[in-house]
């Protein structure tokens, strides 16, 4: 019960939480769970969009902070982040919806023979479709229902991370020794990492590089990335495992939605071990997932001060025909 079980969210950096709203509901048809604040900085939004009912595993998770510059791409980053699709022929549908919609993409390609199409959103965040059609290990998530994409070709969680580093020993010696994860092959700069069932949504793909500089964060980049852990037990196991590889850490931190831990994998590539509970369905119903500001019990006192802070978002959803395209 103490192993990885894939991935458990990805967190990035946005410069409008508007256009990220707009992008994720309407173009990308991933449903917004939860509308709440940066819990560290709560005059920042944090936006959490995933799947259906916001299954572990499945979402992907905005901050706006106000006047950070744009992020530059480079080595030492988690650079790109994959979301899941049912199969082969939902990448073609996507590759005719970005068409229609100006998104900026690569065409379909192939690694480790599964079928991709990467894509960049309006701040150059990078990402890929990932086709699950041949994929087997952790299960996926279940399409929004009710959104704007047909549940046939709809996003339904989580892909392969992809990391660049320069030191390719020393990380692949986290990876396996530290964390538990396992090679499972090799194109090219890249190597192929899993954990736990395996499969896309327990995989970190890693990319040496020694050309690049530096990433520098920003909007437009990942600010970390997270891994499933079963509960509280988990968590405090992965805490011993931590200091006795003396690796700092920030030791148990409540999100509310799930319980936390946090470690630096180098000097710029944060992981957090997240639990799969409580999740996002405590406060709002399945109706109106994402529609209210949704503060933790630790700032509902601030509630006042924070509202006049962060500016009004219209995230209902409820009361609209998302037509399927």
């Amino acid at each position: 019960m103490n192993t990885l079980k894939g991935l458990h969210h990805v967190t990035a950096i946005t410069s409008s939480a508007e256009k990220n709203y707009e992008f994720f509901t309407y173009t990308l048809g991933m449903r917004l769970v939860k509308k709440t604040v940066n819990q560290d900085d709560i005059q920042t939004y944090h936006l959490f969009f995933a799947d259906d009912t916001g299954s572990p595993g499945t979402d992907m998770t905005f901050f706006d902070f106000p006047g950070i510059p744009k992020g530059r791409h480079g080595n030492d980053e988690i650079y790109k982040t994959s979301f899941r699709v049912p199969s082969d022929d939902a990448l073609a549908y996507w590759e005719k919806r970005f068409n229609e919609r100006q998104v900026s993409h690569t065409g379909i390609k192939e690694q480790w023979g599964i079928k991709t199409l990467s894509f960049v959103d309006f701040d150059d965040q990078q990402y890929q479709l990932i086709s699950d059609e041949h994929n087997s290990g952790v299960a996926s998530g279940t399409a929004w229902q009710n959104g704007p994409v047909p549940v046939e070709y709809a996003i339904t969680g989580l892909g392969p991370i992809f990391v660049r580093v320069a030191n390719i020993e020393a990380f692949s010696l986290y990876m396996q020794k530290v964390l538990g994860f396992e090679q499972q092959g090799k194109e090219g700069s890249f190597t192929l990492f899993e954990v736990g069932e395996g499969g896309n949504g327990a995989s970190v793909i890693v990319e040496h590089n020694t050309v690049l500089p530096p990433a520098q964060q920003g909007f437009g980049t990942v600010h970390h990335a997270a891994f499933r852990v079963h509960d509280r037990d988990a968590l405090n196991h992965w805490i011993e495992r931590l200091n006795q590889f003396q690796i700092p850490n920030s030791g148990h931190v409540d999100r509310h939605f799930f319980e936390s831990l946090y470690a630096r994998a180098t000097s710029r590539i944060l992981f957090e071990f997240a639990t799969d509970g409580p999740g996002f369905m405590g406060d709002e119903p399945y109706e109106t997932l994402g529609e209210k500001l949704s503060l933790p019990p630790f700032l509902e006192e601030k509630r006042e001060e924070i509202e006049a802070a962060v500016r009004h978002i219209d995230t209902t959803r409820s009361t609209k025909d998302l037509t399927n395209e």
